[in-house]
C-alpha cells in the first residue's frame, strides 16, 4: 500500500488497500486544505491541532468553522461557498467510510444541486485494533517460527 499520510483514510491502515470511500476521504482533505490554506499535516502546530482533518472537526464541534479559513482571504469570499466547501471536505473526510457520501454526491452539493448534509455535530473517533507487537529492547533475544531459505 502507497499513500501519503494525511490524505489516506484511517481504514487504509487497517485494511491495507484503498477503495471508492478512501479516495473521497483524500478528496476531502483537499476540500479542507483550499479552505484553510494549510497542509493536511502540520508538525509546527500543537498535537491538537496538527492534523488539518481533526483540526477542523474540532472547529465545527465547537461552532467556529469560519475561523480557520485561509487568513489569507480576507473574509474575502461567499460565506455559503466557503461554508459548503468546509460540509463537503469534513463530510468526505468522515472518519467512518460507510457514512462519506459517493464523489457524485459531493459534488451536487458543492454545486448546490443539494441540500447540505446533516453531520452530527459530535464526531465519535472510530477506534481500530492494532497488532499487539513486542517492543524488543536491543539486547533481547526475538525468535520467530518462520523460516526463510535463501538460495545460494
Amino acid at each position: 500500500m502507497t499513500g501519503t499520510i494525511g490524505y489516506m483514510a484511517p481504514e487504509c491502515h487497517r485494511k491495507g488497500k484503498a477503495s471508492k470511500e478512501s479516495d473521497v476521504y483524500s478528496f476531502g482533505v483537499v476540500a479542507l486544505e483550499m479552505a484553510c490554506g494549510r497542509r493536511s499535516i502540520e508538525p509546527k502546530y500543537d498535537e491538537n491541532e496538527a492534523s488539518l482533518v481533526a483540526w477542523v472537526w474540532e472547529a465545527y464541534e465547537n461552532q467556529r468553522l469560519f475561523d480557520l479559513v485561509d487568513k489569507k482571504l480576507s473574509k474575502d469570499f461567499d460565506f455559503k461557498e466557503m461554508e459548503c466547501l468546509l460540509i463537503v471536505g469534513l463530510w468526505c473526510a468522515h472518519p467512518i467510510d460507510t457514512v462519506r457520501p459517493s464523489i457524485k454526491q459531493a459534488m451536487q452539493v458543492l454545486n448546490f444541486d443539494t441540500a447540505l448534509p446533516n453531520l452530527l455535530s459530535k464526531i465519535t473517533i472510530p477506534m481500530y485494533d492494532i497488532p499487539n507487537i513486542p517492543i524488543l529492547k536491543t539486547r533481547e533475544a526475538y525468535s520467530s517460527h518462520l523460516s526463510i531459505t535463501v538460495p545460494r
